[in-house]
């Protein structure tokens, strides 16, 4: 019975040992997962931020794109408003050179200052100082009709150049925020890409969570069998060690029955008693004689 629990006893002891391998290889899998699913979400944190940092950076670009458009429309409003003055100048300038006269401001000018000077230095009657008012008069009209077509000549070419001015302003705005949108758009494309890779990474970082859970679970059971095979182990070895006891005891019944035999024979026979065979002799009510005693003590027998 003893060998055969001994047997047990090994055998589970190598199931033990087995098991605890197994075990031991099951947690460094764990390991591993656990590390790379915290590597990956690290890297996802990473890049989660490099996206937020990305966007905005980009919203910020954009705000910068839409005030440069609004810049641009309204210097494309007022270059427009501008053109309409121009349009309208130049009818004006177009009606004006109808009436204007061949002959140029400097001689219309001169002509009247020689007639001017002429009513106001000559006695002249007045029917001759009218016809020569009327002259004067009809002249400066025609000064005025040149005046006028060089100031209206004058504002054109200034309108004309504010017009040129807008017109690079805008340009000017254009090409700005052409380059700023070619930007946002990049940047809008990294944040993209940033976006794409952290979903990728978690879908990573979910599969090995997942596969840490499934490896955790099989160390939980595998624990449990190690506590399931300790407690058989405990059970099969308090089974041994109280075999072993009544088989020690069985061994001291033996052992005190063959020294009571032994005793009793010598007993028998008129033999002297060791103390010990005379105490167990005694102890089972089988001598009760004090002159055994007595000579047990003279030689020197007893304790």
């Amino acid at each position: 019975m003893s060998d055969s629990l001994q047997q047990r006893i090994d055998e589970l002891n190598q199931q033990l040992i087995s098991l605890k391998a197994e075990t031991n290889q099951l947690k460094l899998q764990a390991q591993k997962w656990i590390e790379k699913r915290n590597s990956l979400n690290e890297e996802i944190k990473r890049l989660r931020e490099e996206a937020t940092n990305l966007k905005e950076r980009r919203d910020a670009l954009n705000e910068k794109v839409k005030e440069l458009k609004r810049l641009r429309e309204q210097t494309t409003l007022e270059r427009k408003e501008i053109k309409t003055q121009i349009l309208e100048l130049k009818k004006r300038l177009k009606s004006l050179l109808k009436k204007k006269s061949s002959r140029n401001m400097q001689n219309i000018q001169k002509e009247i200052e020689t007639i001017e000077w002429k009513i106001q230095t000559t006695p002249l009657p007045v029917k001759e100082e009218i016809p020569l008012i009327d002259k004067v008069r009809f002249l400066e009209s025609q000064l005025l009709v040149h005046q006028q077509i060089q100031q209206l000549e004058k504002n054109t070419m200034e309108m004309q150049t504010k017009e040129k001015t807008l017109a690079t302003r805008a340009q000017l705005f254009h090409e700005k925020l052409s380059k700023l949108a070619e930007q946002s758009q990049r940047l809008h494309e990294e944040m993209l890409e940033s976006l794409n890779k952290s979903r990728s990474f978690k879908f990573e970082a979910d599969d090995a969570h997942q596969k840490f859970l499934q490896i955790k679970q099989k160390v939980e059971e595998s624990h449990k069998k190690l506590v399931d095979l300790l407690q058989q182990m405990k059970s099969f070895q308090q089974k041994l060690q109280q075999k072993e006891e009544e088989k020690q005891a069985q061994r001291q019944v033996e052992l005190r029955e063959e020294l009571e035999a032994r005793a009793l024979r010598k007993l028998k026979r008129g033999e002297k008693l060791t103390w010990e065979e005379f105490k167990l002799l005694a102890e089972q009510g089988k001598i009760q004689s004090e002159k055994n005693v007595g000579n047990l003590k003279r030689e020197g027998r007893t304790n």
